[in-house]
């Protein structure tokens, strides 16, 4: 081959030097036709080949096509590889040429049939006001000093790139409603377009194209917010990218380290407080910074309605011989009055409400899992307080014992020891029901004094309470110039029994 340094050699022979092209062809032993290529143009090097000849695959090429042409009508995860097709020609057809050879011809034939993979995509510069795109994404944290996998919803703006991200215990339908709730209050309007995938809780039914049977609680919501929501094509997520992204920068970035919160409430605040603080920086291609990008985009929002959407679903259980009220399978507890009754419920995203007529009787932290039991302690103390001995044993009595303050513990053996075991426990469940009437810091204060004074029944503990909440919680004081009595003589006592 006729390297640079030759090629530069044999111009500066011929064009400054005058030599010809018989003299320089014996100087650097080149033919005549490569000296007269080399004056007539620039250096090029190898010519490529317009055609690869296969003198060894040339028999298998048409095998190999076929399988490839098949493969048009196979999953995508199930189609032949490079390595596939040299094994299959080995053990099949008894090839013997090399693996890159094979490699080699399959990489062409792939391009040819149009089986490369790779798609193009078209560059796209998104309406002001126009367009936000909806996701879900998963995350852990640490909710009251329990690990938890949660759900976390984002909304990005495709013009601004302002974004909104909201965990929740679930994606539900409800959590879905709710996330939107919170994210158009948080964008000050509603976006006209949104853009999901074919998410379950909103599409019933995938038609080719982008025919879509909605939810009917969906469609519903939809009319009332009055956006109009496109959904991408099935497995086509880069349709969404921008919320795609958001996904994983909201969980790289707001979830690590691990967030410790003691709430799933307070956790969300410290999310809004991020996403309050995006936006100084300006996007790639964008002259303007995101929030100056957003404020100019509020503007073309959809006013929001005067009343959020309700967001709630109305069941009507009865109450079962424990009490409870199997909602959503998990179990909430009623006072024990209502058992063998049908009530209303109303679930909340957060929270569970139970109604009977039109009083409420319980409300419940919601929950997602199956078969749980959320249950009031208050609601059977009156039960338990007839059946002494089913408190050590009693679901609602042991969960609250591993929680409650020592101090409980302490007076419920004073009372034990003073009044016996049915007894004592009959009237420290009387204690237990001033919950009722008055907060735990203030039971916890009245109980402490109680044990201090070697106090063994619920009265005095009460009338502690009352005295210490009276007369704005000032304690009772004596009334002044209060005529006191005289000593008690006991002298007499003895006589009685001397004349017995």
């Amino acid at each position: 081959m006729l390297k640079v340094d030759q090629y530069g050699y044999i111009r500066i022979a011929n064009r400054v030097y005058g030599k010809s092209v018989m003299q320089i062809a014996k100087e650097t032993g080149h033919s005549k036709n490569t000296i007269k290529k080399v004056l007539r143009g620039e250096y090029c090097g190898y010519r490529s080949r317009t055609s690869q000849p296969y003198p060894v695959l040339g028999p298998y090429v048409k095998i190999i096509d076929k399988w490839l042409t098949d493969d048009k009508t196979q999953p995508k995860k199930q189609r032949h590889t490079a390595i596939r097709i040299y094994r299959r020609l080995k053990r099949e057809h008894g090839f013997c040429g090399a693996e890159t050879t094979v490699r080699k011809y399959v990489k062409e034939a792939k391009l040819r049939l149009g089986l490369c993979g790779q798609q193009a995509f078209i560059p796209c510069e998104p309406t002001i006001g126009g367009e936000a795109e909806v996701d879900w994404g998963s995350c852990h944290a640490v909710i009251d000093g329990q690990s938890v996998k949660l759900k976390h919803f984002c909304m990005r703006s495709k013009y601004s790139g302002k974004h909104f991200v909201r965990c929740y215990p679930c994606e539900r339908q409800q959590a879905l409603f709710d996330g939107h709730i919170q994210a158009f209050s948080f964008f000050g309007g509603v976006f006209p377009v949104l853009i999901y995938d074919n998410l379950t809780t909103a599409v019933q039914r995938v038609y080719l194209g982008k025919k879509r049977d909605l939810q009917q609680s969906y469609d519903k919501f939809v009319g009332y917010y009055n956006f109009t929501p496109r959904f991408c094509n099935p497995g086509a997520g880069h349709e969404k990218g921008g919320v795609e992204g958001l996904v994983g920068y909201a969980r790289r970035n707001y979830m690590v380290p691990v967030p410790h919160a003691e709430s799933l409430e307070a956790l969300n605040e410290r999310l809004l407080e991020e996403c309050m603080a995006y936006g100084e920086h300006r996007m790639a291609t964008r002259e303007q910074s995101v929030n100056e990008l957003y404020e100019a985009e509020r503007s073309h929002l959809i006013e929001l309605p005067d009343v959020p959407f309700s967001n709630m679903e109305i069941c009507s259980p009865k109450v079962d011989k424990y009490a409870t009220a199997i909602v959503d399978k998990n179990h909430y507890s009623v006072p024990t009055r209502y058992t063998h009754v049908k009530v209303k419920a109303i679930l909340q995203v957060d929270q569970v409400d139970i109604y009977y007529g039109s009083r409420r009787i319980a409300t419940h932290h919601r929950l997602y899992n199956n078969n749980q039991w959320c249950l009031d302690p208050e609601h059977y103390l009156e039960l338990i307080q007839q059946r002494p001995q089913a408190f050590d044993t009693a679901r609602p009595i042991v969960e609250w014992r591993k929680r409650w303050p020592l101090c409980l513990e302490k007076l419920l053996e004073r009372f034990r020891s003073k009044q016996g075991n049915t007894n004592g426990i009959k009237d420290f469940i009387s204690v237990l029901m001033l919950y009722k009437q008055f907060t735990a810091s203030e039971i916890e204060t009245a109980v402490n004094l109680a044990l201090a004074a070697d106090i063994g029944s619920s009265a005095a503990v009460e009338y502690i309470l009352c005295s210490a909440t009276r007369s704005c919680g000032q304690p009772v004081a004596g009334v002044p110039n209060w005529p006191r009595l005289a000593p008690a003589d006991v002298s007499v006592y003895g006589q009685i029994g001397g004349d017995l």
